[in-house]
């Protein structure tokens, strides 16, 4: 009896776990996260065009009519945005994480001087808003009364503001200024977990600072190597705030992404809201394409934690 007793509460614990714990943990993501994603591929199939706001109460299915004009639309924008898109996440993954790792590795075998100091110092863009960020780097950069512009004249008087021919760079340098005090965190909390008796007995066989380097953290962070790469991604492929703040989009839809060619074509001119609803799934796609190449070449070349 007490045997069964004992199953009975315990089914009823489960039950109260589950009930308690799991089911409005469920509830929320299917909310939150599902029900919009299948409404939004939905919305993609579609003809909507804005409901009773815009006089059209009338849907229909329009299979990929939207798909196929992302990939032709006049101008060739998504191209644009996409190569954009890539060119950031290419900086993210090989630009903020090397240089977060390497800044990371300096703090933590405090080969420098004021470590406390620098840590801070490398954080701090990631405590401001980007949108103060958009604004402190368009006054730097824009118009012939920047800080720019004033430092140019030092070396060529007379000279008027120009947009110049790859405005991506300036974005990219203030996005790898502002996101690598992140990874810095992620790398420095993680090497300080490896134990440093391991390190002092490879250095005690003989092995140099970088031999320990390669052969000892590094593989000791491979998943987390991975997991920064997969945020790296995930933030590049939805960048927005910035850069509207920042250029816009401009000149002339140069520093354009695919968050932005979607927002201008659902909120901008005439909405067409089945056609940034497929420019969300196409990101989604990307998106899952480009973590399972990342997930791969760590499980081919990759060491283990």
């Amino acid at each position: 009896m007490s045997t069964r007793g004992q199953t009975l509460t315990s089914r009823g614990e489960q039950v109260f776990a589950y009930t308690v714990l799991v089911v409005p943990a469920v509830l929320i993501y299917c909310l939150v996260v599902a029900f919009p994603t299948v409404f939004s591929i939905a919305l993609s199939l579609s003809d909507y065009k804005g409901g009773k706001v815009f006089g059209n109460t009338n849907i229909h299915f329009a299979g990929l009519k939207s798909y196929i004009k992302v990939f032709t639309y006049p101008g060739g924008p998504f191209y644009i945005a996409l190569k954009n898109n890539l060119l950031i996440v290419l900086m993210s993954v090989f630009g903020q994480i090397p240089l977060g790792f390497t800044l990371a590795y300096i703090l933590s075998r405090k080969l420098i001087k004021g470590v406390d100091f620098f840590q801070t110092v490398i954080y701090l863009p990631n405590v401001i808003t980007p949108v103060i960020i958009g604004i402190l780097f368009k006054s730097l950069y824009q118009g012939n009364n920047s800080l720019y512009m004033e430092i140019v004249r030092r070396f060529k008087p007379g000279a008027e503001f120009t947009l110049s021919s790859q405005p991506m760079i300036a974005v990219l340098l203030v996005m790898l200024w502002m996101y690598t005090g992140m990874y810095v965190i992620i790398f420095l909390a993680n090497i300080q977990r490896i134990d440093v008796s391991i390190i002092e007995a490879a250095k005690i066989d003989g092995a140099t600072e970088a031999q320990s380097l390669w052969y000892i953290i590094l593989p000791a962070l491979s998943g987390v190597i991975v997991t920064s790469a997969i945020l790296a991604i995930s933030g590049s492929l939805k960048s927005f705030d910035l850069l509207y703040i920042m250029t816009g989009g401009g000149p002339a839809g140069q520093t354009s992404v695919l968050s932005l060619f979607m927002f201008d074509r659902a909120f901008k001119t005439s909405p067409d809201y089945p056609l940034a609803n497929a420019i969300s799934t196409i990101m989604v796609i990307i998106s899952f394409i480009l973590i399972g190449i990342t997930q791969l070449a760590e499980k081919k070349f990759g060491g283990k934690e």
